[in-house]
């Protein structure tokens, strides 16, 4: 299948995934640390893409999926922060929308300001149980990081005129196109990886039985790195 299109410059890796995807949150905490590893913070940046599972799978949430993931996906990469959810049911994230809307809406700060708030909602949902969902929650998170102005994402938020990148991207990720599943990650070599070094099988039914990670190979993602060396 052609990936030409979804090809990203040197300087850049483009992730596709969803926050609340377990097996994304390894991926982007592994590009983070492999980049910090070969110290290629100014050298290459994440191009962040939304792969709004939710629409894929046509219904909101995904709690008994991502609870199942979380004991064999997190033994993978524990550095990454794991918790079960720790609040109220009833303010689990019923939706990762609005979330990955406000990451598309922190690129027009820059690259840097779209990472950050990637990461630090990753982080708020699955260390911190916050309800990802909820404005509130988003621009609280935002405004923890350094490199976004929770003020012009509320603004960009409010007036909605992101959504229809939003819109396109679940589009891509929902029609016969290249991308495959949350991560997938596309190198300006040309080269793309559905799920980074990882092959899993599951054991019942998703959602009710759980993964089992049949290979693991997490150097996969310096290799990455070096081939998007501008």
């Amino acid at each position: 299948m052609n990936t030409s299109h979804l090809t990203p410059l040197p300087g850049k890796v483009t992730i596709f995934s969803d926050t609340w995807c377990a097996f994304g949150h390894v991926a982007v905490f592994r590009l983070h640390a492999a980049r910090a590893r070969l110290r290629l913070q100014e050298q290459v940046f994440f191009d962040h893409r939304a792969f709004p599972m939710e629409l894929i799978n046509g219904n909101a949430g995904s709690r008994p999926g991502s609870d199942s993931e979380v004991p064999s996906v997190g033994a993978c990469e524990p550095d990454a922060g794991w918790k079960l959810w720790q609040d109220k049911d009833w303010l689990y994230p019923n939706s990762t929308l609005p979330a990955l809307e406000a990451v598309l809406a922190a690129k027009e700060q820059g690259f840097r300001a779209s990472e950050d708030l990637d990461l630090a909602l990753r982080h708020a949902f699955w260390v911190q149980s916050r309800c990802i969902t909820n404005r509130a929650v988003i621009l609280d998170v935002a405004a923890t990081t350094r490199s976004v102005d929770p003020h012009r994402l509320a603004d960009a938020l409010d007036d909605g005129h992101v959504r229809p990148v939003l819109a396109a991207d679940a589009r891509i990720a929902t029609g016969e196109e290249a991308v495959v599943c949350s991560p997938h990650v596309f190198v300006a070599d040309g080269t793309d990886y559905p799920n980074p070094g990882m092959d899993v099988e599951w054991l019942g039914d998703w959602g009710v039985g759980f993964p089992r990670i049949t290979k693991d190979t997490p150097a996969i993602y310096d290799d990455i790195l070096k081939r998007s060396i501008p």
